[in-house]
């Protein structure tokens, strides 16, 4: 199913303690939604650190009414000076994000109409023009134009904002959900220092492709590890088996990369 420049979307949906069903998304403001996408077949989509450099330099320069050339930003600009660059009006605003070896997930609300289709096709189109010329190949690179999943409600946010950012936890051990109570601190400690995430934002409170005014108070409160573990176990049993979960299968193992822009 594709999704086109209208307001509407197709989503994958897994409605709590059920099976997968389809339905139609609308994208309204003050509405927030989870937005992913995978590799074609689960396949890897960020072969080095520079490919995770570019998507998330994309972020930030690509989230803006204007539509300037993407590739016109990495002439003779180091990566730092890319965050810098001036942005009229971002079309959407975000609140957490986390590139993976074979997927993506990030957490958003609209802030102009058609904001987040606007700014996921230019996302993916741009970032799929890099690899392809980069990695001499041809075709789509992700598995379908993209899929979200709308909020439900608070409780939903504090999970979906905590699961983003554990996320990376599956690089160091495919079972993290599962492990003891010292293991998973452990883990969650290891996810928070990944590069490759917003986490570094929420920990040092300096915010750049993050808005967390756009969102609820807990978003910029939220700067230290108890309390992504707190919101984790505190809704994992309520809203785990309704999140649309990307399959471990396609990962390769990977030198994780720690923050550091």
């Amino acid at each position: 199913m594709e999704i086109t420049s209208s307001t509407y979307a197709s989503l994958s949906y897994a409605p709590r303690h059920s099976n997968t069903a389809m339905r139609r998304l609308e994208f309204s403001s003050g509405n927030y939604y989870n937005l992913y996408n995978r590799g074609v077949d689960k396949r890897v989509i960020f072969s080095g650190q520079a490919d995770y450099d570019r998507l998330e330099a994309y972020l930030y320069i690509l989230n803006d009414s204007e539509n300037p050339r993407a590739a016109n930003f990495f002439n003779g600009r180091r990566n730092s000076e890319l965050f810098t660059s001036a942005r009229t009006q971002p079309l959407i605003a975000i609140g957490a994000y986390c590139l993976m070896p074979n997927h993506f997930h990030i957490l958003a609300t609209p802030m102009v109409e058609n904001g987040i289709s606007k700014f996921m096709q230019k996302l993916q189109t741009a970032y799929t023009m890099y690899f392809n010329e980069k990695y001499v190949r041809s075709g789509s690179l992700f598995e379908s134009t993209f899929k979200a999943s709308l909020i439900e409600n608070d409780d939903h946010l504090k999970y979906l904002f905590a699961y983003i950012h554990l996320n990376p936890a599956k690089l160091f051990n495919a079972d993290w959900k599962q492990k003891d109570a010292h293991e998973f601190r452990y883990l969650a400690s290891s996810a928070l220092d990944y590069r490759y995430s917003s986490a570094g934002e929420y920990l040092t409170s300096k915010h750049i492709i993050t808005s967390p005014k756009h969102f609820p108070k807990f978003f910029s409160k939220t700067r230290e590890l108890d309390s992504f573990i707190a919101y984790w176990e505190k809704y994992k049993e309520d809203f785990d088996s309704s999140f649309t979960g990307i399959s471990r299968s396609g990962l390769k193992k990977i030198s994780v990369t720690h923050r550091q822009r």
